[in-house]
Order: structure tokens, then sequence, then C-alpha cells
């Protein structure tokens, strides 16, 4: 038996060891997963239990360093956990902005004292991120952006607004670009760390038309920031920015969710002897394409493993990976017809269905609307001229 193979049979015996029963059932809603952070709650004592053997064994982060709270996996080992806990149905133990986007920035541009401090700090569930990017006004054009931190010396002083913040009102820390040059569109912006609780920080949520509320206005009123916590270097945080964004859109195509990517023919597969047959064509094809997906998304892994992928690669997972979550939700709607568009009742699991459904029109614009990944894609990948 190769070494991959034993560490297969090792990895598929520690699962079904330790990931309980209720965590192999499809999450019902955002609600479902464990964020972490320091006023963190479980909703179940399964969710607790699989958290805390995946956190002890470095599964929440499998791929990072030991020392940074990982399991120090190889890339083909990354990818088997992957594929054994796609098998059991297994749902991710931590979910997390600090794994999908600060942590590999942290990896690339932070210094070893910060990436000892917060990765571990990430890995085991202790910080809840937030992302200050957007504003109002600066949403696609992000170098417009306006918030200021005026140099006071052992510290900066920020002053202005974001938009769009997802779950600032319980995040525990935020990764924030300022800018500290108004002289320099590109190279005057600052990646900066700071705390959710300091003086001067506050948040408004801004309600969707799913009913809930998981974006934020938030605002800076002379917050202090001291003059060590930033990321790379001052003034060239927009190297940084730029990097997290790739790292945010394959989060948000879903590329490491196999929920997302999942087929749907399974799911509906009792009702599929009542549906149209057309309905059930268009499920077919569904799952072809998600399958298609997840093959696209194992090829651009293992090209970033060799160094030969691709830097708008991202661009593509995203624009492909929120346009098909968008309609698989449509999909799901139209195969429940109108009992899915039920918007309280405990059946429903308070509009489960309707208000995912609604939730997912925001895929295609947060992060870079599918317009501007479809640009990028033209230029950078197919070479196509400009207008």
């Amino acid at each position: 038996m190769s070494d991959l193979e034993s560490f297969r049979a090792e990895t598929r015996a520690w699962l079904e060891a330790n990931c309980p029963a209720e965590m192999r059932e499809p999450a019902q809603g955002e609600d479902d997963a464990y964020w972490g952070g320091r006023n963190a709650t479980f909703q179940s004592e399964a969710q607790k239990a699989w958290f805390e053997a995946c956190r002890d064994k470095g599964y929440t982060v499998p791929a990072w360093p030991r020392e940074y709270g990982g399991a120090g996996l190889s890339p083909p080992e990354a990818k088997i956990l992957r594929e054994e806990m796609a098998r059991i149905n297994a749902r991710s133990p931590l979910s997390s902005f600090g794994i999908w986007m600060l942590g590999p920035a942290l990896l690339k541009f932070g210094t070893e004292e910060q990436k000892r401090k917060y990765l571990n700090e990430i890995a085991r569930g202790e910080i809840r991120w937030c992302q200050g990017y957007s504003e109002p006004g600066s949403g696609s054009d992000l170098v417009s952006l306006q918030t200021f931190g005026e140099d006071k010396g052992d510290h900066w002083v920020v002053n202005g607004q974001k938009i769009w913040t997802s779950y600032a009102d319980k995040a525990d820390w935020i990764f924030c670009l300022v800018r500290t040059d108004k002289t320099n569109k590109y190279q005057g912006i600052t990646f900066m760390l700071f705390d959710m609780a300091s003086p001067g920080v506050s948040t408004k949520p801004i309600l969707l038309i799913s009913g809930n509320s998981p974006f934020c206005e938030t605002f800076f009123d002379d917050v202090k920031v001291p003059k060590d916590q930033f990321v790379g270097e001052i003034n060239r945080g927009w190297d940084v920015a730029k990097y997290l964004l790739g790292h945010e859109r394959e989060m948000i195509s879903g590329a490491d969710n196999s929920e997302r990517g999942a087929g749907i023919g399974a799911m509906l597969k009792r009702q599929a002897g009542e549906m149209d047959p057309v309905l059930r064509a268009e499920l077919a094809m569904f799952d072809v394409d998600a399958l298609a997906f997840s093959a696209m998304g194992e090829k651009f892994l293992d090209e970033v493993k060799v160094g030969k992928a691709h830097p708008a690669q991202p661009n593509m997972m995203k624009y492909a990976g929120t346009e098909l979550n968008k309609r698989r939700h449509e999909l799901v709607m139209a195969a429940g017809g109108s009992a899915a568009l039920e918007w309280d009742s405990e059946e429903s699991r308070g509009g489960s269905a309707a208000r995912s459904w609604l939730r997912t029109k925001a895929n295609s614009i947060e992060g870079g609307t599918s317009e501007v990944m479809l640009n990028v894609i033209a230029k950078r990948i197919l070479e196509l001229p400009g207008a």
C-alpha cells in the first residue's frame, strides 16, 4: 500500500470515528455554520464535538503548517481529505473569513510574529474577522476608496466608512484597506488590522430582500490603530488586497464548498416522479455542469501546485461558481412549486428555501460583479481587445 493509500485509509477511519451523524446532514442555512470568535456559541453538541475534533487534529486548516495551527498536509493529502469529507457529506467544521481570505494573505505577506499569533487564533476558532474593502461609491473601482488614516507617530487615526461589510456586527477584528497617502492612488493604501471593539467603530445592519442581514455599514470615527498593525508594507496595501481578492473570489465561487457545487438530482429524487419532464432534464443538465465545475476547480488546484496557474483563474471560478449557485437555487424553487415560496412556518424552517434563493442574487455582485469577471476573462485569458 502506498503512503497516499495508507493516508486515505487512516483518514476514512478517523472521519468515521469523529464526524457525528448530524454533521453529515446538509446545512439548512448560514445559521447552521460555526463561525468561531470570542462570542461564538454552538448550535448543538454534535457541532461542538466535530469542531473540537478537527481543531485538535489541525483539520480546520489542514494545509497550513503545524506551527500555525494546521495539520501540515501535502497538497495530495489535502485533496484526499476533501474527497473523503465529501464522500460522507461532512460539513465544514469552521466557517471563517480568516481561513478563506486573511489567512492566505498572512501566509504570503505577514511577519513571522503575525503568522504565529493570528493564524493560530484563526485555526482554533478564537477570532472572527470581517473585511473592510467596499465603500459608498468605491465598489468595482476599489482603489478610489476614501477612508483615511492620519499618521500620528506611533498610531494612525482612521476616519471613514465601509459598506457591505459581511457580519461586521458579529466580527471581533477587521482587515481593512485605509488610504494613508492621498497623492498616490495605488501606492497610497495600507492593509490594516484592528479590533472592532476599538472606540469609534460602529456598525449598522443592511436588510436584504431575503429578510436577513449579513451585510453592514461600518463607520470609523477617530479610531486609533497602533502603527504595527498592518500587513505587507505601509502604502503598499494594494499588493496584499489584490492577492486576497483572488482567494475571496474562490471562496464566493464555492470552489472549496462541496455543497455549493453539488448536484441536486439526488436531493430532489423523491419529487422526480412528479416533475415536469422538462424540469427533470434541466436538473440533469445542472448536475453535469456541477461536475464540470468541480473538475475545473480540481484542475486549477493542480496547476497552482506546480506553478502553472493563470492569475485570472479565480475570476473564472467566481463567475462560473456564482452563476451555478444562482441556477441551483432557481431549480430548487421550481421543483418546490408554490410551497417553496412559504416564508414563515416551522415546516419550511422559516422560509429557508425562499430566503436562500433570494440571498443568491447577491452572489454575482459581491466580490466583483459577473460583468467585471467576464471583462477580466476576456482581456486576460482570451486576450480579446478592449472596447
